[in-house]
């Protein structure tokens, strides 16, 4: 699955990313790599599959090396969103020692966590593979870690959600009760929106079935969230809203809970989970001979 028609992967945003994550790991120098190894030293190394899920991070493997070191060779056997088992060889990388050693970490670093993310959203929406519903991520992502996060999410076969605070209105409990209730919230929001020139879906946090009816009431809303809901409560909503407007679970969604929400007929559900509390996979990268 290519990730580069997400709108919030640039070149730009990666490469800042990767510096970053250099500056704090390199620093002014990787010492082990320049104090041991030879400047003239080729090599290559194997990223090898410890354990069994869904892989992801590949493109960003080859952007992470390329930038340390233009010179390096990185051949792809295998594809993010690929199902791997362990045993299986990712990709090959070949040039300088010194480049491959110093990118080591930072490349892990990424792939466990992006094919622990990748795993678990494939598995909960293969579980509710039989509704409509579609399994959404969150804004509980790592600190800067976020763009690489979200990626993750869309290779397991996840929806993103709002990348940030400035490309989505989500009008939150807080959000409405500081307003002064829903109606002015909604209204405050459409006017100040509209005043900016800004184009912007609009989703607003509802905590019962009687904050369903003075959204739909106001009829400004893109999308109703529907938080900690009881089964019973998301079915009525649902009958009740008949399509009007998508609704949004969210609250208490675990492996054992997600098929019977789904099951209410709502259009998403929202999980944070899948980015604050996965599993990374263990993935190791292996020197080949030197050359």
């Amino acid at each position: 699955m290519s990730g580069f028609s997400l709108p919030y992967l640039s070149s730009d945003r990666l490469h800042h990313f990767i510096s970053e994550a250099f500056a704090e790991d390199i620093g002014p120098g990787d010492y082990s790599s320049l104090a041991s190894v030879d400047e003239a030293c080729t090599s290559s190394a194997i990223l090898k599959v410890k354990s069994d899920g869904i892989l992801a991070g590949m493109q960003l493997a080859e952007i992470i090396f390329k930038q340390l070191d233009p010179t390096l060779r990185f051949t792809a056997f295998l594809q993010d969103g690929a199902a791997i088992k362990t045993g299986d060889v990712a990709f090959e990388v070949s040039g300088k020692a010194r480049s491959i050693l110093s990118g080591e970490r930072l490349v892990l670093n990424c792939m466990q966590r992006m094919s622990g993310v990748a795993t678990r959203t494939h598995s909960l929406q293969k579980m509710i593979a039989h509704t409509k519903a579609t399994v959404l991520d969150t804004r509980k992502t790592s600190p800067n870690s976020r763009i690489i996060e979200k990626w993750a999410v869309a290779i397991g076969g996840g929806q993103n959600h709002r990348y940030a605070l400035y490309d989505m209105v989500m009008l939150k409990d807080n959000h409405i009760d500081f307003a002064g209730g829903i109606e002015k919230a909604l209204l405050a929001t459409r006017k100040y929106l509209d005043q900016n020139n800004l184009n912007l879906r609009i989703e607003i946090e509802t905590r019962n079935l009687d904050e369903v009816e003075q959204v739909l009431a106001v009829g400004v809303a893109d999308i109703i969230m529907l938080d900690n809901y009881s089964l019973e409560e998301m079915q009525a909503a649902v009958k009740r809203v008949n399509g009007q407007v998508p609704l949004e679970a969210s609250g208490n969604v675990t492996e054992t809970t997600i098929v019977q929400i789904a099951e209410t007929g709502v259009d998403f559900i929202s999980i944070g989970a899948l980015t604050h509390s996965y599993k990374c996979l263990d993935l190791s990268l292996k020197a080949l001979v030197v050359k």
